[in-house]
């Protein structure tokens, strides 16, 4: 699958994404369970069925259910997300989007979460 798919994905594919990388696994009932203000049972299946011919999740048969499940690995899908983040807002340059967590206007980070990300840029060189 091209991850173009997945960096466009919807409020609601997010919710689903979201859902299935947390559970594993579900059925369109308890994918519905787990979203914030949920849509209709039809609506659901509905998005899970484009989310299937998108390519971002697969499904077996259990008996009379289908039980849905991420088709694409979380680690591709937060990159390519981050991708999509960066190139939308920060022009393409993690150190724009590192400045502005780090803009104290923005956002205060704490000393210690601030010291993390130290030791993660060290850890890079």
């Amino acid at each position: 699958m091209g991850m173009s798919n997945a960096e466009a994905l919807a409020r609601r594919e997010r919710q689903v994404m979201d859902i299935l990388y947390r559970v594993g696994e579900a059925t369109a009932q308890e994918v519905m369970d787990q979203m914030p203000d949920p849509p209709t049972y039809s609506a659901v299946r509905a998005l899970l069925a484009t989310m299937i011919e998108k390519t971002l999740v697969s499904f077996r048969k259990d008996s009379r259910r289908y039980v849905y499940r991420p088709a694409v690995p979380e680690k591709k899908a937060k990159r390519s997300a981050l991708k999509q983040l960066l190139s939308t807002f920060f022009e393409g340059k993690p150190e724009n989007l590192v400045a502005a967590l780090l803009d104290p206007k923005d956002q205060q980070l704490s000393t210690d979460e601030i010291e993390k990300i130290r030791s993660l840029i060290n850890t890079e060189n």
